[in-house]
């Protein structure tokens, strides 16, 4: 079976209003969809992790760098096809934009091999350990309004997604240490003493920062602090763990083995997030998975994207071992962006309504079992939202 042709879809549109989070805010959403054809008339599915001008730069990547390199190649030997494609970019990146490209295209490739053996994802990769998953929603986004303002937000927007019916709940910070523990705090007040929060810093803080909003965390009982400092500090990371009563988490801004061996071995993680849509896709997740529960680290994906990623992900937390296991383990979440997101709620034939799924089916939804990775794209949609390059 062989590559014919690969296909970027860069889709964006203008959000109902602006977001933000510790770096930036923003108005616009983006998506990166991936098209692999074949000779034999299959076609494969995938999403590239990055948002705005970085998706348009991979849709080069995809298009100009990745595809001459793939072209003719057999669609179904994905290892052979990531390791080609690695070593011949590793002079130009290991990390990065070569590695969210080539996310896509083997994530597309999964989905072709699939398809072809008539199988849903998980059971390729071994077999489904769960065959619903529950979901925690994220939301508690920055604004450009006062602190006092955010304050009350959050605590409405904590109560409301804690009553959608998800597991859990998840805010942002950023507003700098003083401020960002009042908001931790108002997200307490809003969903109870009884139900999880976690807070994503999405690498705002220096480490002594970092103790401070995190001492704050672990006296409210928060689950995790998320990307408390920059991935590149080890050695920042192994000091709040050591030092800290919250789960230290991060991993979204790590990619491919090599990356993970080494934040790994520091020691600096609770819970490890990565992210298959940028690590190098499905052939390298389950690699870095590997890894995670070879250090007994914990494993939450992070998720973030359309519904393309979505799929992904529930036929990755489908086929997710428990660790270290038991009678009543702690079982993995799909991460939820609980803000407005067509690319997500409305790019499927037919749509995974996760929302629908969480309220009626006391939080949990199901794992797709249509082959490959489960869902396909609308083009109608696609060509609606294209962006015009």
């Amino acid at each position: 079976m062989k590559i014919t042709k690969i296909t970027s879809h860069v889709l964006q549109c203008d959000m109902p209003e602006e977001l933000g989070y510790s770096q930036q805010y923003y108005a616009k959403r983006t998506a990166h969809i991936v098209e692999v054809e074949t000779d034999e008339g299959i076609t494969g599915w995938g999403e590239c992790f990055g948002p705005g001008n970085v998706a348009i730069a991979n849709k080069t990547i995809v298009e100009k760098v990745i595809q001459p390199l793939v072209l003719g190649m057999d669609a179904l030997d994905r290892d052979v096809i990531w390791h080609k494609v690695y070593n011949l970019l590793r002079d130009h990146g290991q990390k990065g934009m070569p590695l969210q490209s080539l996310s896509g295209v083997d994530i597309a490739l999964w989905d072709i091999a699939g398809k072809a053996a008539g199988l849903p994802i998980h059971k390729l990769i071994g077999g489904a350990h769960r065959s619903k998953v529950k979901a925690y929603g994220y939301g508690m986004m920055l604004k450009r309004e006062s602190a006092a303002d955010h304050v009350a937000r959050f605590v409405d927007e904590a109560a409301a997604i804690r009553d959608m019916g998800f597991a859990a709940t998840k805010m942002k910070l950023g507003l700098g240490p003083k401020d960002d523990v009042k908001l931790a705090e108002a997200v307490r007040k809003g969903v109870g003493d009884d139900f999880d929060f976690m807070a994503d810093a999405n690498h705002a803080y220096n480490t002594s920062d970092a103790f401070y909003v995190g001492e704050a965390l672990g006296d409210l009982g928060a689950y995790w602090f998320e990307e408390p400092i920059a991935p590149e500090d080890l050695d920042g990371y192994r000091e709040l763990r050591a030092r800290l009563k919250v789960n230290i988490s991060g991993g979204e801004a790590e990619f491919n083995r090599w990356g993970w061996r080494s934040l790994l071995e520091s020691r600096g993680l609770d819970i490890a997030q990565p992210e298959v849509c940028a690590l190098g896709g499905i052939t390298e997740y389950l690699r870095v998975l590997a890894l995670c529960h070879a250090h007994f680290t914990p494993v939450v994906n992070h998720v973030w994207g359309s519904a393309v990623a979505v799929a992904t992900n529930l036929q990755l937390l489908a086929a997710m071992p428990p660790m270290p296991g038991g009678l009543f383990p702690r079982e993995p979440l799909l991460e939820f962006d609980t803000t407005e997101n067509r690319f997500r709620d409305h790019l499927l034939a037919e749509p995974l309504d996760i929302q629908g799924q969480v309220a009626s089916q006391d939080g949990y939804i199901n794992i797709p079992t249509k082959p490959g990775i489960g869902v396909e794209p609308d083009r109608d949609f696609l060509a609606t939202y294209a962006l015009d390059l």
